[in-house]
């Protein structure tokens, strides 16, 4: 939202769709609209919606439902009358329902085809994994001097949120994205070998990576008690099969610069 202030749109022209007007407090003391509405109540959507033109669609964390929720989203923009839909999807190469991304990737596929289909205006921000993601996926390595995770020789493509944010602005803000797809990730890719050598550097500690196999690393998690989500699982699963191995130079075209290198990033992370 602030992206959307900076690049001189007034607040009053920005509604947000909210579940509860007082955690949207904050956005409502900047002058925002507030809507109400709830991605599982179809009417509250058509409500929200009306006399919208642009409909910033964030995609739902709700896993298991968020395929009918996506659905009921496009259907209640069409009924509304939205003329564009800015949707943030996901990045990855092919997928197949026997593929580990698929429980994270279902939704965005069919989603992309809907909106395809829809006759409305559309643009597609496929988001790769956020930087700011890659601390809780390495867990506390300062403490165990390695990154212990099922993920090959895999390489994945980072991007800070804030990066994401701001160059989805740009393309709420601007002309010439009218059916659009735009990869939001980096421009270069990295293995885990390479962030366990950056951490090292930094700190000075020897942080090593071992990739075990998918049963040894959810038996050392039962050992400890923990627990793992199966997106998660499923995430680092397909970054071994080279699914989130890809790049881009979108989101540098859209805000004008280089974007942050990930060993610096990780040096505001671990630097003592």
């Amino acid at each position: 939202m602030d992206f959307l202030l900076e690049k001189g749109i007034d607040a009053s022209q920005i509604s947000a769709l909210v579940r509860s007007e007082k955690k949207a407090e904050g956005l409502k003391a900047k002058g925002m609209n507030i809507i109400l509405g709830d991605y599982n109540d179809y009417p509250s959507l058509v409500k929200a919606f009306s006399g919208i033109d642009k409909l910033l669609f964030v995609s739902g964390t709700d896993l298991p439902n968020r395929t009918s929720q996506h659905e009921r989203v496009l259907n209640a923009a069409k009924e509304a009358g939205v003329k564009h839909v800015t949707y943030t999807s996901g990045a990855f190469k092919t997928v197949t329902p026997s593929s580990p991304f698929w429980l994270f990737a279902e939704a965005h596929i069919r989603t992309e085809q809907w909106l395809k289909e829809s006759g409305l205006n559309y643009t597609l921000l496929k988001n790769g994994l956020y930087m700011d993601y890659l601390p809780y996926f390495i867990g506390n390595v300062l403490e165990t001097e390695t990154i212990y995770l099922p993920a090959g020789n895999g390489k994945i493509s980072l991007a800070l949120r804030a990066e994401m944010a701001e160059s989805t602005a740009t393309v709420l803000t601007s002309e010439g994205h009218t059916n659009k797809t735009y990869h939001f990730v980096g421009t270069e890719a990295y293995g885990y070998e390479d962030v366990a050598g950056y951490i090292s550097e930094i700190t000075g500690k020897a942080i090593s990576y071992i990739s075990p196999t998918e049963e040894e690393f959810r038996d050392s998690l039962r050992k400890t008690g923990q627990g793992i989500p199966e997106e998660f699982m499923g995430i680092v699963l397909a970054q071994a099969q080279g699914d989130a191995d890809i790049t881009s130079g979108d989101i540098e075209k859209l805000i004008g610069r280089t974007l942050t290198p990930l060993k610096t990033f990780l040096q505001g992370i671990y630097k003592a």
